[in-house]
């Protein structure tokens, strides 16, 4: 009997040697995704319940799930704190058994799980965070960043309002991660582009009084005053700026991050001619008319997809699509992010687009201009494209890249 039971264990063995004896570790077609965001704050609408709605369409326009794949998906409200944000994909990770966390907007935090899914060798898909820190010098093997970033926000907008003779600068700036990125990348581009700038204050995150902030803009005489912040904090801004007559002192307003769900709530007539750069528009082709309408039937508000609702539904797509290349989910953080840079993305919404090793997915960027009220034609048709950004002038090249990814 010992003697046939030690037959039976080597010939195991030799199986497992050969990679035989394990097929449902190679075929492993279970995968858990983490929906981090803010779900009840100023980022609420840019994102939320609606970037859950995005990745549930991704999971089912993958065809995975009629293929026998189980693919769950899980949300959680980060409330704009690094440490909320970390304790939650801690647990997803380490107890949920989570393979990837995304969306995480408000920088600070995606800066932090970026860390943590390092330390855990899982995945994040960032189509929130906008700091271009997440694919520089904090970049790591684990974290792609698939919508947009600062460098972007500040080469389109801020370039085009300097060379269209705004050449002085006053920053409102958002006083986290994301905003200083944004006035650092900003004022950069102002720079090089022949302006200077004046000066800036920067205020708390989710601030309901701009008064005295306006008040030193105001007084600074500066041609632009660059918003760089977001969500509520712009639409705050924003109201707040009409009320104070700044636009009619002669002064513009730069929105250097403004969604489509921001000019929703402020309206045609309080946003009208407001100059800003996004990567994607649900109007801008067939393709993304015919997601979004979808979309929206989907969306606990019928809303029209922001930018990064857009973004975050291609970056899974494209996830899901690796793993299939894959044969099965490998559980490996870094072996599937190397995988998903190999192969090409393609999606309705971006079209074809490589991401590099710095973990940047390369898209176009579009300036745009809110519409007069006079100028639109149907719901939601808000935007004038004004100019396109080549996806590889969107992004910072990498030879000026602080990734230690990027070999030089």
């Amino acid at each position: 009997m010992r003697i046939l039971l030690a037959r039976r264990s080597a010939v195991l063995f030799a199986f497992a040697s050969l990679g035989l004896a394990t097929p449902a570790l190679a075929q492993d077609k279970t995968v858990k995704i983490g929906v981090l965001n803010d779900m009840s704050s100023l980022y609420a609408d840019i994102g939320g319940p609606n970037s859950v709605a995005a990745v549930k369409m991704a999971v089912e326009d993958s065809g995975l799930p009629a293929k026998g794949w189980k693919i769950d998906v899980l949300s959680s409200d980060h409330q704009n704190k690094p440490d909320i944000g970390v304790n939650i994909s801690r647990q997803w990770i380490d107890v949920d058994k989570v393979d990837a966390v995304v969306d995480t907007p408000t920088s600070s935090v995606a800066l932090a799980v970026s860390n943590l899914v390092k330390e855990k060798n899982a995945i994040l898909i960032n189509s929130g965070g906008a700091s271009t820190d997440i694919t520089g010098k904090a970049c790591t093997p684990n974290t792609l960043s698939v919508t947009y970033d600062t460098y972007m926000l500040a080469n389109g907008t801020g370039k085009a309002l300097t060379k269209a003779g705004g050449d002085s600068w006053f920053f409102l700036t958002a006083d986290y991660a994301f905003g200083h990125a944004l006035e650092r990348d900003t004022a950069a581009t102002v720079t090089a582009s022949g302006g200077k700038v004046l000066g800036g204050v920067k205020h708390p995150l989710n601030t309901a009084d701009f008064s005295s902030f306006l008040l030193q803009a105001q007084a600074s005489k500066a041609k632009v005053i660059g918003l760089a912040n977001a969500g509520g904090d712009t639409t705050n801004a924003i109201k707040q700026a009409a009320e104070f007559g700044i636009v009619q002192g002669g002064q513009k307003l730069a929105a250097l991050l403004l969604f489509i769900t921001d000019v929703h709530a402020l309206g045609l007539r309080t946003a009208q001619g407001l100059t800003f750069t996004e990567s994607f528009y649900w109007d801008l082709n067939d393709s993304t008319r015919e997601w979004s309408k979808r979309f929206q039937k989907v969306s606990p508000k019928g809303m029209m997809p922001s930018m990064t609702v857009a973004g975050l539904y291609a970056g899974v797509l494209h996830y899901l699509k690796t793993l299939e290349a894959m044969g099965g989910n490998p559980h490996d953080g870094i072996k599937v992010v190397a995988k998903m840079k190999e192969l090409p993305a393609d999606d309705p919404l971006f079209g074809k687009g490589i991401i590099r090793v710095d973990g940047r997915r390369l898209v176009p960027g579009y300036l745009f201009e809110v519409k007069k009220p006079g100028e639109s034609k149907y719901p939601w048709d808000y935007y004038k494209l004004i100019a396109t950004i080549p996806a590889e002038e969107a992004a910072r090249p990498l030879s000026e890249s602080e990734c230690p990814l990027v070999k030089k």
